[in-house]
C-alpha cells in the first residue's frame, strides 16, 4: 500500500460513485497470500510515523477507509493477509468475505507505529471493546474463523470458493433496489454518528427520492403480482 496504490484505488472508487451503470464493488488481492499486508515498510521512500500524518491521506487507506461519499455497496474478498492498512481497508467495506487461511490485525504496535486510517475507531466500533482492544494492544494477528466469531467478517469459505461466495454476496445486493440499498447505507454510516432517536428520524434527500421512486411502486407491484422487481434505479 504505497502512494501510488491509494491514488490508484482512489481513482477507482470516484468511478465506481459516479458510473450509475455500477451498482458495488467487489475489493480482492491477487493471488492467495494477500488481500493486502499494508505499507511496505522496507520502502524507505514511503512516509512513516510522525512524516506520514504530515502527509496523509484525507479519504484514508486505499482513498476508502474515512470516505463517506461512496454509497454503493463494497464487498471485501479477503484472499489471505489484511494487515495494518489493509486491515483498514477490509474494515472499510461494507461486508467481508474471507477465505479460511485469512488472518488479520494490527501489527504496527510491535514496530512502534499505529494505524492511522481509521482503524483502530473502526475495529472498537465493529466488535466488542474487549475483543479490540485484545488485538489492538498486542499487534496479535487472528484468523478468519476468529474474525467470523468477532463479527466483523460475514462468511468464511475455501479459498477455492471465494470468488463464488462474493459472487454470492453480490447477487444479494442487486436483487434489492438500487435506491433503497443506497438510502439505507447511508443511513447506517450516519447513525454511527447519531442517538438512536435522531438517527431514527434523520430522512436526507436520497432517503426520499427513493421512497418516491419509481422503484419503490415497481417493488409493491412487483411483490403483489409474485414475480422479480424489475429495477430501473429511478
Amino acid at each position: 500500500m504505497n502512494r501510488a496504490a491509494h491514488d490508484a484505488l482512489g481513482r477507482a472508487w470516484d468511478r465506481i460513485r459516479d458510473d450509475p451503470a455500477v451498482r458495488l464493488a467487489v475489493l480482492t488481492g491477487s493471488g492467495t497470500r494477500a488481500f493486502s499486508a499494508g505499507a511496505d515498510m522496507k520502502d524507505a521512500s514511503e512516509a512513516s510515523g510522525i512524516d506520514y500524518l504530515r502527509q496523509a491521506l484525507p479519504l484514508g487507506s486505499g482513498n476508502l477507509s474515512l470516505r463517506r461519499d461512496l454509497l454503493k455497496p463494497v464487498i471485501a474478498a479477503v484472499n489471505g493477509f489484511a494487515l495494518g492498512g489493509g486491515f483498514e481497508l477490509a474494515l472499510a467495506c461494507d461486508l467481508i468475505v474471507a477465505a479460511d487461511h485469512a488472518e488479520f490485525g494490527f501489527p504496527e504496535p510491535r514496530v512502534g507505529r499505529m494505524a492511522m486510517d481509521g482503524g483502530i475507531g473502526m475495529l472498537a466500533r465493529q466488535i466488542p471493546l474487549k475483543l479490540a482492544m485484545g488485538m489492538l494492544l498486542t499487534g496479535r494477528r487472528i484468523s478468519a474463523a476468529e474474525g467470523h466469531t468477532a463479527g466483523f467478517v460475514n462468511e468464511v469459505v475455501p479459498g477455492s470458493n471465494l470468488g463464488a461466495a462474493a459472487d454470492r454476496w453480490a447477487a444479494q445486493v442487486v436483487a434489492c433496489a438500487p435506491l433503497s440499498v443506497e438510502a439505507t447505507k447511508q443511513l447506517a454510516l450516519a447513525a454511527l454518528d447519531l442517538p438512536l432517536w435522531a438517527a431514527a428520524r434523520w430522512f436526507p434527500r436520497r432517503v426520499l427520492d427513493a421512497l418516491a421512486s419509481e422503484d419503490g411502486d415497481e417493488g409493491v407491484r412487483a411483490f403483489r403480482e409474485k414475480r422479480a422487481p424489475r429495477w430501473s434505479g429511478r
